[in-house]
């Protein structure tokens, strides 16, 4: 099993691992900070580098239980050591986009009571869907005031895992209208925008809500009677 170290620090910019396999198409590492994608957010991009040789990272995924590090051209050999180094702009970039999409949800269901319907996220570009039978150019303006008030006051954002009996007890700790998370997970990890939102989430994330530092609304649009979407833009 590979070691997911983005899952407790998300900060980890270039890590040490070894190759313990070489397959089709890319290495499997024993550990790696390489988010592998997932919740609507990308995998990230980067490098591997060898004492000898540089290896560009073009996607991350996991395929048939193995997370696949593929890679543009030649390959590393199995047990060699490795250094990977993220793309950090990118990343970064991804973690605003992320943080920023989950203040969303949480002002849209802290003030609504609206569930999520759906979302994607490019770097610095997001989408999110919600259940709401209106839509408008005021509602949308008044959405992004209350998302950048909360992007403003500072909140801590905190990483955690819980057992899956004590996070079915949660309230609301789902938010999308469909339950994604799968029956086999015995352990749920969490992303707390402390005082706002609490959400089962494996995805990347800025450490306080001022980082996000601020969205712009750029479209609003009807998807369906009850499904309204909602397009934002970070600063920058």
């Amino acid at each position: 099993m590979t070691e997911l170290l983005f899952h407790s620090d998300s900060y980890i910019k270039e890590f040490k691992a070894t190759v313990t396999e070489v397959v089709d198409n890319g290495v499997v590492l024993d550990r790696t900070a390489f988010y592998i994608g997932g919740g609507g957010q990308p995998n990230d991009t980067g490098l591997l580098h060898t004492n000898h040789q540089q290896y560009k990272v073009t996607k991350v995924g996991r395929t048939e239980g193995k997370i696949i590090h593929q890679l543009e051209d030649s390959f590393p050999e199995e047990g060699e050591a490795i250094t990977g180094q993220i793309d950090w702009d990118r990343r970064y970039l991804l973690m605003r986009t992320h943080t920023a999409l989950h203040i969303m949800c949480g002002v849209v269901w802290r003030d609504y009571g609206a569930k999520v319907t759906g979302g994607d996220m490019q770097p610095g570009t997001a989408r999110m869907d919600f259940e709401l039978e209106q839509m408008s150019a005021e509602f949308a303006e008044e959405i992004e005031a209350k998302v950048n008030a909360e992007i403003a006051r500072g909140r801590d954002v905190h990483a955690n895992n819980l057992p899956r009996d004590e996070a079915d007890k949660v309230p609301d700790l789902i938010r999308t209208k469909i339950n994604l998370l799968p029956t086999n997970i015995q352990e749920v990890r969490t992303i707390d925008i402390t005082g706002l939102d609490l959400q089962a989430d494996g995805g990347t994330h800025v450490a306080n809500t001022r980082e996000v530092v601020a969205i712009k609304v750029v479209k609003h649009e009807s998807k369906g009677r009850i499904n309204k979407r909602i397009r934002i833009e970070l600063a920058n």
